[in-house]
């Protein structure tokens, strides 16, 4: 079973070559490697060209066109995605291509970890983590991100891949998942495929990726409107605390126009309180993150929230 793994590239010289020297030495082997470069403007393609992968050029056209091109071009029966900021472990790509031994499986996703040691990183891995305990408990799941993920080939084709009007890394790799759980195609967690990643450094970082993916989520949930009710990946009590977040503008709102706080606090303690779950939670796993967590949380809804909003007035 002779894999492809498709890497899109733009302006990735800092990182790529991390990336391409924990390929090398992966325990599986029968496997290429393709770079598609999506128009970088440093030395990407001087990198990928040392390490002797398969090194396609194009436009800048975002991440979605450029797997698609890849997918195209690849010569392997199951297509592997990673991107060009994550470091494979030894093992990744054979824990990869374990679930496919079931004929039914189409699609795999992997794990996410990190080395970094700033709070803001540490915060942003026990979100991970706390989204992994809801795959773990599903036979199937219905969520792969990019990061670390793969497909049959034919199936991915089939379907027409991502959908590259997602012109940014945004919502394209749910989208496709969630076409294929449509179908009915079975799709899978292995958390010991694992790629490490380097999560946002600042708060401010941090907060703008929320925003923005809170803008594209609109896009996402008007093609595929029930999985803004519930899919295998997205915490419910994510959902409540955005929905806990406009009850309290609506009535910091009415309080302003009647002279009373009482409504406003009260609407702003239930929205401290759902931040008490995932709160704990981090505290078993990372005791300083566990502290912060109430407040980035609420940042973190006051972010989507506003994400959403705007994207709901821009489309």
């Amino acid at each position: 079973m002779k894999a492809s793994v498709v890497i899109p590239a733009f302006n990735s010289a800092d990182t790529i070559e991390d990336t391409l020297r924990a390929l090398q030495d992966q325990t599986a082997k029968d496997f290429e490697v393709i770079v598609v470069d999506d128009g970088s403007a440093d030395n990407t393609r001087e990198i990928a060209k040392i390490y002797g992968v398969r090194l396609i050029t194009q436009e800048h056209r975002g991440p979605a066109a450029a797997r698609n091109h890849g997918a195209k071009e690849a010569k392997g029966d199951i297509l592997v995605f990673t991107d060009a900021d994550c470091l494979p472990m030894k093992t990744w790509l054979e824990e990869m291509l374990r679930p496919f031994s079931d004929p039914e499986v189409v699609g795999v996703q992997g794990r996410y970890k990190t080395k970094q040691r700033g709070i803001i990183p540490r915060f942003v891995q026990c979100e991970i983590e706390n989204r992994y305990e809801r795959m773990r408990k599903a036979e199937c799941i219905d969520f792969i991100g990019s990061y670390s993920a793969a497909y049959r080939r034919d199936m991915f084709l089939q379907v027409g891949g991502f959908d590259e009007t997602f012109r940014i890394a945004s919502g394209e790799d749910p989208d496709l998942s969630f076409r294929l759980s449509r179908e009915g195609y079975k799709m899978v967690f292995n958390e010991k495929a694992v790629v490490y990643h380097r999560h946002p450094e600042s708060l401010e970082e941090y907060l703008r990726k929320k925003f923005y993916r809170a803008y594209w989520r609109v896009a996402l949930y008007k093609k595929h409107a029930g999985k803004a009710v519930r899919d295998s990946y997205t915490p419910q009590l994510l959902k409540v605390q955005i929905g806990f977040f406009y009850v309290f503008l609506l009535a910091l709102m009415l309080g302003l126009y009647s002279g009373s706080a009482s409504i406003p606090s009260l609407a702003f303690s239930l929205l401290v309180i759902t931040t008490l779950p995932e709160s704990i939670k981090n505290l078993a796993r990372d005791a300083e993150v566990g502290l912060v967590s109430p407040a980035i949380i609420m940042m973190r809804t006051a972010v989507f929230g506003a994400g959403l909003v705007y994207g709901l007035l821009r489309r």
